[in-house]
Protein backbone atom coordinates (compact mmCIF):
# COMPACT_ATOMS: atom_id res chain seq x y z
CA UNK A 1 0.00 0.00 0.00
CA UNK A 2 1.34 3.33 -0.83
CA UNK A 3 0.78 6.75 1.59
CA UNK A 4 1.95 9.96 0.31
CA UNK A 5 0.81 13.93 1.34
CA UNK A 6 2.53 16.91 2.32
CA UNK A 7 2.09 19.46 4.62
CA UNK A 8 3.21 22.77 5.23
CA UNK A 9 4.75 23.51 8.48
CA UNK A 10 5.02 27.32 9.52
CA UNK A 11 9.23 27.40 10.51
CA UNK A 12 11.89 27.71 8.23
CA UNK A 13 13.67 24.55 6.77
CA UNK A 14 17.13 24.43 9.79
CA UNK A 15 14.31 24.32 12.63
CA UNK A 16 12.01 21.05 10.69
CA UNK A 17 15.16 19.63 9.46
CA UNK A 18 16.75 19.52 13.57
CA UNK A 19 13.19 19.07 14.52
CA UNK A 20 12.90 15.68 12.57
CA UNK A 21 16.22 14.89 13.30
CA UNK A 22 15.56 15.35 16.92
CA UNK A 23 13.85 11.67 18.76
CA UNK A 24 12.81 14.13 21.44
CA UNK A 25 11.03 16.65 19.20
CA UNK A 26 9.56 14.10 16.60
CA UNK A 27 8.43 11.40 19.19
CA UNK A 28 5.57 13.35 20.61
CA UNK A 29 4.24 14.31 17.62
CA UNK A 30 3.96 10.59 16.45
CA UNK A 31 -0.15 9.47 17.06
CA UNK A 32 0.22 6.71 19.78
CA UNK A 33 4.37 7.00 20.65
CA UNK A 34 5.02 5.85 23.57
CA UNK A 35 8.45 5.50 23.80
CA UNK A 36 11.79 6.66 21.76
CA UNK A 37 14.94 5.21 21.81
CA UNK A 38 18.37 5.92 19.78
CA UNK A 39 20.04 3.14 19.07
CA UNK A 40 22.75 4.42 16.72
CA UNK A 41 23.05 7.77 14.52
CA UNK A 42 21.09 5.98 12.07
CA UNK A 43 18.57 3.60 13.41
CA UNK A 44 16.11 4.73 15.92
CA UNK A 45 13.35 2.19 18.19
CA UNK A 46 9.84 3.03 19.24
CA UNK A 47 6.65 1.98 20.50
CA UNK A 48 3.35 3.00 18.81
CA UNK A 49 0.17 2.04 19.69
CA UNK A 50 -2.32 2.60 16.88
CA UNK A 51 -6.46 1.40 16.27
CA UNK A 52 -7.21 -0.40 13.68
CA UNK A 53 -11.35 -0.93 12.84
CA UNK A 54 -11.72 -2.85 16.66
CA UNK A 55 -8.45 -3.55 17.30
CA UNK A 56 -6.21 -1.88 19.37
CA UNK A 57 -2.30 -2.80 19.14
CA UNK A 58 1.19 -2.15 19.98
CA UNK A 59 4.05 -2.30 17.55
CA UNK A 60 8.05 -2.45 18.23
CA UNK A 61 9.39 -0.78 15.36
CA UNK A 62 12.63 -0.12 14.26
CA UNK A 63 13.70 2.88 12.05
CA UNK A 64 16.73 3.06 10.17
CA UNK A 65 18.21 5.62 8.53
CA UNK A 66 19.19 4.73 5.00
CA UNK A 67 20.33 8.23 2.86
CA UNK A 68 20.30 10.98 4.09
CA UNK A 69 20.52 14.40 1.94
CA UNK A 70 20.89 17.28 4.71
CA UNK A 71 17.78 19.67 4.65
CA UNK A 72 16.47 18.03 1.33
CA UNK A 73 15.78 14.01 2.31
CA UNK A 74 15.44 11.16 4.01
CA UNK A 75 15.13 7.59 3.12
CA UNK A 76 14.05 4.89 5.82
CA UNK A 77 12.99 1.50 6.31
CA UNK A 78 10.86 0.60 9.29
CA UNK A 79 10.53 -3.25 10.45
CA UNK A 80 7.72 -3.75 13.25
CA UNK A 81 5.51 -6.13 14.86
CA UNK A 82 3.02 -6.50 17.47
CA UNK A 83 3.95 -7.73 20.72
CA UNK A 84 3.06 -11.46 20.31
CA UNK A 85 4.06 -11.16 16.39
CA UNK A 86 0.18 -11.46 15.12
CA UNK A 87 1.10 -8.88 12.18
CA UNK A 88 3.95 -7.96 10.51
CA UNK A 89 4.85 -4.28 9.46
CA UNK A 90 7.83 -3.08 6.86
CA UNK A 91 7.75 0.29 5.32
CA UNK A 92 10.43 1.74 2.84
CA UNK A 93 10.32 5.75 3.47
CA UNK A 94 10.92 8.95 1.73
CA UNK A 95 10.73 12.29 3.07
CA UNK A 96 11.33 15.72 1.06
CA UNK A 97 11.99 19.24 2.88
CA UNK A 98 12.00 22.50 1.21
CA UNK A 99 12.13 26.13 1.98
CA UNK A 100 9.04 27.63 0.58
CA UNK A 101 8.92 31.44 -0.56
CA UNK A 102 7.05 32.74 3.07
CA UNK A 103 9.60 31.53 5.31
CA UNK A 104 8.36 27.89 5.71
CA UNK A 105 8.61 24.39 5.22
CA UNK A 106 7.10 22.08 3.23
CA UNK A 107 7.39 18.43 4.77
CA UNK A 108 6.30 15.36 1.42
CA UNK A 109 6.33 12.10 2.28
CA UNK A 110 5.82 8.50 0.49
CA UNK A 111 5.86 5.28 2.17
CA UNK A 112 5.12 1.98 0.55
CA UNK A 113 4.04 0.14 3.19
CA UNK A 114 3.50 -3.76 3.66
CA UNK A 115 1.29 -4.99 6.62
CA UNK A 116 0.56 -9.33 7.14
CA UNK A 117 -0.83 -10.79 9.66
CA UNK A 118 -4.04 -10.17 11.66
CA UNK A 119 -4.25 -6.09 11.07
CA UNK A 120 -3.14 -7.20 7.32
CA UNK A 121 -6.49 -8.78 6.47
CA UNK A 122 -8.48 -5.45 7.04
CA UNK A 123 -9.17 -4.01 3.87
CA UNK A 124 -7.17 -1.46 1.78
CA UNK A 125 -9.50 1.45 2.13
CA UNK A 126 -9.76 0.83 5.94
CA UNK A 127 -5.73 0.94 6.17
CA UNK A 128 -5.41 3.65 4.00
CA UNK A 129 -8.04 6.19 6.41
CA UNK A 130 -6.33 5.22 9.16
CA UNK A 131 -2.33 5.68 7.67
CA UNK A 132 -4.49 9.46 6.26
CA UNK A 133 -5.30 10.16 9.96
CA UNK A 134 -2.25 9.16 11.81
CA UNK A 135 -0.17 11.60 8.79
CA UNK A 136 -2.83 14.66 9.47
CA UNK A 137 -2.21 14.19 13.16
CA UNK A 138 1.22 13.83 12.86
CA UNK A 139 1.58 17.13 10.84
CA UNK A 140 -1.30 18.83 12.97
CA UNK A 141 1.32 18.13 16.05
CA UNK A 142 4.58 18.95 14.45
CA UNK A 143 3.35 22.19 12.84
CA UNK A 144 1.91 23.37 16.58
CA UNK A 145 5.15 22.30 18.54
CA UNK A 146 7.48 24.67 15.51
CA UNK A 147 5.01 27.50 14.93
CA UNK A 148 6.69 30.61 15.82
CA UNK A 149 4.74 32.57 19.05
CA UNK A 150 1.95 34.15 17.70
CA UNK A 151 1.31 32.90 14.50
CA UNK A 152 -1.87 31.52 15.71
CA UNK A 153 -0.76 27.98 15.67
CA UNK A 154 0.03 25.17 12.56
CA UNK A 155 -1.07 26.30 9.41
CA UNK A 156 -3.99 24.48 7.92
CA UNK A 157 -4.78 23.24 4.61
CA UNK A 158 -3.12 20.31 2.61
CA UNK A 159 -0.21 20.91 -0.40
CA UNK A 160 -0.79 18.50 -3.21
CA UNK A 161 1.73 15.76 -2.79
CA UNK A 162 4.84 16.24 -5.00
CA UNK A 163 5.73 13.10 -6.71
CA UNK A 164 8.47 11.21 -4.60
Amino acid sequence: MRIEGAFPVPAPLPAVWAAILDPEVVGPCIPGCSAIEVLSPTEYRATVRVSVGPIGTSFNVVVTVTEMEEHARIASVTRGEEGSRASLLTAQNLLLVRGTEDGGTEVAYASEVSISGRLGKFGLGLMRKKAAELATTFATNLSARLAPPGCGGPMTGGAAAPEV
